[in-house]
């Protein structure tokens, strides 16, 4: 339990805010810090609604998309194990609104005019995209243990290529039409992407096209196992090499190829599967972290937005030629956001987008913007310095007091566990549940190089080791892991055993797997362990 304390004037305590957990003191520091701020110079106008309970407290959410028929609706079936209420699955366009998975006691649907009215849940804000959009929204609940981690919106298929048709001189509609609300760029889906987790855009092997509004993503090369070999490799490169061009980041989104419905899977899709999986199960671990970045994202815009709405009060002059003034700001915005990175030493990436925000002013009247208040920034900037470290203590301390939040249920459970995880008896993991020795199988084989070698006293110098080891032509720096792992006894020099186990892990490097940092027990020569049984299986084995 963490407390802060404020200071009075004169040096006298309040009585400290004392918080229980860190989303209780993430709303507490936003409706108390940066809201006034918000309010005042009209931030949720030009950005982003005021946030609610509810965005503090929902799980968090994992965002679909890509084009239609790439397999979305089916990719949340094979998540949950179960067929989920408004699921409909076809190869035409099937899924045409907004879907919403959650958790629910009692399965149904909620229509989304009764979904916005809900103060437990976090669409409150989606009310202003009107009927048009809330008649193609609907909450999905279901008593299933993975929503109980996690919440998945589903969304209509996206066409593709939607800016190369506006470069061709035919620019979509602006009018809020049903189009529009599905299109990539429409402010539903830039809604949903500034408040969700993560994003899984899905792909079709045999359809990569893709639209040019993402950043930032998991991508899911769906359908996979229904190419060659070959044929996948120049589809996933070709798509990735898409993805270059469109995803404006220094570190694009993670690629994976999977085949997500009821058909065996061969052992790269698997692999791929498994690696995603592991991705999403782990977004409740970080959800606090998350809220926690976004806030200070957004209280970094609230505070440059406050400066420029207070510039742009100050300029204005108090009778005449305001209409004039007004467009020379807009005008000048770019020397405006410059001079205001100069006198208060703000990053350029904290700013706003100029042409956005250029097209946002033309419809106020900048001399009924409030002026600076410095009381407001100072109180903002207290909360960055000081009440965001320890909310990053409470972080640490409630991880360490509780195992990290995973998903569980549907296809995450026994996902990793048990022999049918992947890995399991494979690679440094092959053997672990053997009597014997695995090293032993092949020992004989060693045993033939070992003594070729002009071991003395039963053991062969580092000098004459290194002479085979780097006959696998593995880089040095592998081999010498390799030599701290075999050599058991640490004594420069590898016994008959220790050079069989170092040949053994070259096998298993060679063989495409990781070596582990420490040896595992059941690797460890058996001469070389403390169970006494260990010599009695080894010889037996040998026998």
């Amino acid at each position: 339990m963490f407390s802060w304390v404020k200071q009075e004037q004169g040096g006298r305590n309040k009585e400290g805010e004392m918080y229980q957990t860190v989303t209780e003191g993430l709303q507490t520091l936003y409706t108390k810090k940066l809201l006034p701020l918000e309010d005042t110079y009209l931030f949720h106008d030009f950005h982003s609604p005021a946030l609610e309970a509810a965005d503090f407290q929902s799980k968090p959410m994992v965002l679909l998309v890509g084009q239609y028929s790439t397999g979305k609706t089916t990719f949340i079936r094979y998540l949950l194990e179960h067929d989920f209420p408004g699921m409909r699955i076809g190869p035409e366009p099937t899924t045409d609104g907004f879907i919403a998975v959650m958790y629910g006691e009692n399965e149904g649907v909620v229509p989304g005019n009764a979904l916005v009215v809900d103060p437990k849940k976090p669409f409150r804000k989606l009310n202003a995209f009107g009927n048009s959009f809330l008649n193609r929204f609907i909450c999905s609940q279901m008593p299933n243990q993975v929503l109980q981690s996690i919440s998945i919106i589903d969304t209509p298929g996206i066409l593709s290529g939607e800016k190369q048709r506006i470069s061709r001189g035919k620019p979509r509609p602006q009018t809020h039409t049903t189009s529009c609300w599905f299109s990539s760029g429409s402010p539903v889906l830039r809604w949903f992407g500034e408040r969700v987790l993560g994003f899984i855009l899905l792909f079709d092997a045999h359809n990569w096209n893709i639209s040019d509004e993402f950043s930032e993503i998991r991508v899911v090369l769906n359908k996979a196992d229904q190419v060659g070999a070959g044929q996948l490799m120049r589809v996933y490169g070709a798509l990735m090499w898409s993805l270059g061009k469109v995803i404006k980041h220094s570190r694009g989104g993670e690629g994976y190829l999977g085949s997500f419905w009821a058909k065996p899977l061969q052992r790269l899709f698997e692999a791929e599967s498994q690696d995603l999986f592991r991705d999403i199960q782990s977004l409740p671990r970080n959800a606090a972290l998350r809220k926690l970045n976004d806030l200070i994202k957004r209280a970094r815009l609230a505070k440059v937005h406050a400066y420029i709405i207070s510039y742009l009060k100050k300029e204005m002059p108090s009778l005449f030629g305001r209409e004039k003034k007004k467009e020379e700001l807009i005008m000048n915005l770019p020397e405006i956001y410059a001079h205001l990175q100069r006198e208060h030493h703000i990053s350029p990436g904290d700013f706003p987008n100029v042409a956005k925000m250029q097209d946002q002013l033309q419809h106020y009247d900048f001399s009924k913007f409030p002026s600076l208040k410095m009381k407001l920034i100072e109180s903002v900037d207290k909360m960055l310095a000081s009440k965001i470290a320890v909310l990053m203590a409470m972080i640490r301390e409630e991880e360490s007091k509780q195992p990290p939040a995973m998903v569980s249920g549907g296809a995450f459970e026994g996902s990793e566990d048990g022999p049918f995880g992947r890995g399991y008896g494979e690679g440094i993991s092959a053997g672990a549940d053997a009597e014997d020795w695995i090293v032993s199988r092949d020992k004989h084989r060693y045993d033939e190089i070992f003594y070729t070698l002009m071991p003395v006293n039963g053991k062969i110098s580092g000098v004459n080791a290194k002479k085979e080891m780097t006959k696998s032509r593995l880089p040095n720096t592998v081999l010498g892991k390799i030599w701290r792992l075999a050599d058991c006894d640490k004594d420069g020099m590898l016994d008959d055993e220790e050079f069989a186990l170092a040949q053994h892990l070259i096998k298993v490097k060679l063989e495409g797997y990781e070596l582990p940092l420490d040896l595992p027990e059941h690797l460890v020569p058996p001469t070389h362990r403390k169970d006494p049984t260990a010599d009695t299986l080894y010889n037996h084995h040998e026998d």
